[in-house]
């Protein structure tokens, strides 16, 4: 992340998402119950660590990468601050007959203790909270010494072109995909990071720097905390 001391400070922000309880997280949960990246990213994590590596995902939602995770070996336990979400996520682990611990709580103030796991993962989630440098901390706090962490979102300059395949990916019904088309343009663009804001919330953490890789519609930003 070059020249990020020109970057001015990052400030606290509003909390930028929808209230994911009740119906609104079942018509998520159905909208994206086929994410076609959800392998892709799932592979792309067990490749980094061994079998039996203890991961905590940070707001899995309906859980469906923790699921698929512990479907790999993996320790999983996910944290959201939806009721609604740890329910689903909870019985989805339940019929697929994996393990995976899903517990209610805030990202900035976790129920774990310090160096817990060996790789902390959030997807989607990032650009709603509300302290992200809090959110940082507490992920760098949580992560044993050496491990390292991966937060994927949307980026503030995904390409209209992009954002249009990435719902017909989706394969929704007319209704869902005027809804998501709307979700996208004055929700989730509106709240992502630029890539000059999200080096300057990193920088501001404990983590002081990372990697940031832009693909399609979203991002990568690869996080280590020091041995």
């Amino acid at each position: 992340m070059a020249n990020m001391s020109s970057i001015p400070t990052a400030l606290r922000k509003p909390y930028a998402g929808v209230q994911m309880e009740g119906p609104i997280a079942t018509w998520y949960a159905r909208i994206t119950r086929d994410r076609r990246d959800l392998p892709v990213v799932a592979g792309a994590i067990a490749e980094r660590l061994p079998a039996g590596s203890a991961i905590l995902e940070v707001a899995p939602g309906p859980g469906y990468l923790s699921i698929e995770l512990a479907r790999r070996g993996f320790t999983v336990t996910g944290l959201d601050i939806s009721r609604s979400f740890v329910k689903m996520a909870s019985e989805g682990a339940e019929r697929a007959g994996v393990a995976a611990d899903f517990r209610h709580g805030d990202v900035a103030q976790m129920p774990f203790a310090a160096d817990s796991f060996d790789f902390v993962v959030c997807q989607a989630a990032f650009k709603n909270f509300p302290d992200p440098v809090m959110a940082l901390n507490e992920i760098y706090r949580v992560l044993k010494p050496g491990a390292s962490a991966s937060i994927y979102d949307m980026r503030k300059d995904a390409p209209p072109e992009a954002i249009a395949a990435e719902i017909d990916s989706m394969h929704l019904s007319p209704a869902s995909a005027f809804l998501t088309r709307l979700t996208f343009r004055h929700g989730l663009l509106r709240a992502a990071y630029t890539r000059p804001r999200l080096e300057s919330v990193v920088m501001q953490s404990r983590f002081g720097g990372g990697e940031l890789h832009a693909e399609g519609i979203g991002f990568e930003l690869k996080l280590s905390k020091a041995s």
